[in-house]
């Protein structure tokens, strides 16, 4: 599995009310395709109009801190985001990204050297993320088995209607 996009660079701390504030949440929006043209849109404005498929935010430490919604997570991947390449997760927005089918990578180097534009491949099967634009390649530990099915499938629920039961409990279908 391999996403090639351009970097959105943001900083540290970026939490899930930067990614879809929770005023949207509470409003009278009746889906989250009517949430999408407010992604982001506090830290770079006119985000879902210029964000392209395979595009990857690279982040600094913390990402996704905050509220537990899963809305976060979900319209990043609906924008057509790739990858959230970050220093470091929140740990319940890590968990809902791969539950959603969104590759997550911890890295160090990649995210102090990237700019907004760069050219940014994420090979997760090699375990490594690279900033083309750069000429820099960094190795991040790969996923455990189960968790590639659940990312190549679309995410858990998808993964369940495929193939009847949990990667880690053996397949049913």
């Amino acid at each position: 599995m391999r996403v090639k996009g351009r970097a959105w660079v943001l900083g540290d701390n970026v939490s899930t009310d930067h990614i879809i504030s929770g005023k949207y949440k509470f409003k009278a929006i009746s889906s989250l395709e009517a949430m999408l043209p407010h992604l982001l849109e506090e830290v770079i404005p006119g985000f879902s109009e210029r964000v392209r498929p395979g595009d990857v935010i690279i982040a600094g430490k913390n990402f996704g801190m905050g509220s537990s919604r899963e809305h976060a997570p979900r319209l990043l991947k609906m924008a057509g985001v790739g990858a959230v390449v970050a220093r470091s997760f929140a740990r319940i927005f890590y968990r809902n990204a791969i539950n959603i089918g969104l590759p997550v990578i911890e890295a160090e180097e990649i995210p102090s050297i990237t700019e907004d534009g760069d050219v940014i491949v994420v090979d997760l099967a090699e375990g490594v993320v690279a900033n083309l634009s750069k000429g820099v390649r960094e190795r991040f530990r790969p996923f455990p088995k189960e968790v590639m099915e659940i990312l190549r499938a679309g995410g858990i629920i998808e993964y369940i209607k495929k193939h009847g039961g949990f990667p880690w409990q053996g397949s049913t279908g």
